[in-house]
């Protein structure tokens, strides 16, 4: 689903490097962390997947495609098939909870005839069918990071890729949020976490990948029971490029 094949990424200005030499590989259906202090690159990471950064040495592959190539509204149609959380909501203060769904939906060129019963699911997956006419103001912050996800899940997307989405939660909140992104997996999305939270990889044991200053360090896989299990070295994926 996902490859990385010997991506590195320097921005030009600063010549600081934020990723180095990654060979990794996530596959279609996985529940992945990527973990690392802040300034390991686990952002950078998941904005080159997202296509909103591209890979300076190597390439990045999503579904057999190398991200580098994709132009105009070909980087639009790629973006559709991934739904992003970020730490902060990002909702729209102006508009309600409800409208703030239709936005997306009406951006993404969804019929408005779906609109009812998609913004429905989505609210109803997050247990905030009660609020769709709240303005953001109204909502806590647990609710509105809840709102952010039910805008990310509005398509059904075939992955998820979340940055720090539980960064500035409680302890109860963000093991809610974590449901949600757990109960989307279970429903066949790729769902690829950045986080610095323990807490979260012991309640949802999945596979960890460990970035220290913009290498991958380890890759572990919980074995049966929920123990992890250490991978040697990190995998290799993608193609060479030509």
């Amino acid at each position: 689903m996902i490859a990385f094949h010997r991506v590195g990424l320097e921005y030009p200005r600063t010549k600081t490097k934020a990723l180095y030499n990654v060979n990794l590989e996530i596959k279609k259906g996985e529940f992945v962390y990527v973990v690392g202090h802040s300034g390991a690159g686990k952002s950078t990471l998941l904005a080159l997947i997202l296509r909103r950064l591209v890979a300076t040495q190597g390439a990045v592959y999503f579904a057999g495609q190398n991200l580098k190539h994709l132009r105009g509204d070909q980087v639009a149609y790629h973006r559709r098939r991934i739904g992003m959380v970020f730490q902060d909501h990002r909702l729209l203060s102006d508009m309600t909870v409800e409208e703030n769904l239709a936005f997306v939906l009406q951006v993404q060129g969804v019929p408005r005839r779906e609109w009812p019963e998609r913004i429905t699911t989505a609210l109803r997956r997050v247990g905030l069918s009660h609020k769709k006419r709240a303005f953001p103001e109204e909502l806590s912050v647990g609710e509105a990071q809840r709102v952010a996800i039910a805008r990310a899940l509005l398509l059904d997307p075939p992955v998820v890729l979340a940055d720090e989405p539980t960064g500035n939660l409680d302890p109860a909140n963000a093991l809610a949020v974590l449901e949600i992104l757990k109960q989307a997996h279970q429903r066949g999305a790729t769902v690829v976490v950045a986080t610095h939270s323990r807490e979260l990889l012991e309640a949802y044991p999945a596979r960890v990948v460990v970035l220290k200053a913009g290498q991958v360090v380890r890759d572990e896989r919980p074995a049966e029971g929920g123990s992890i299990r250490v991978r040697e070295g990190p995998p290799r994926g993608g193609k060479e490029e030509g």
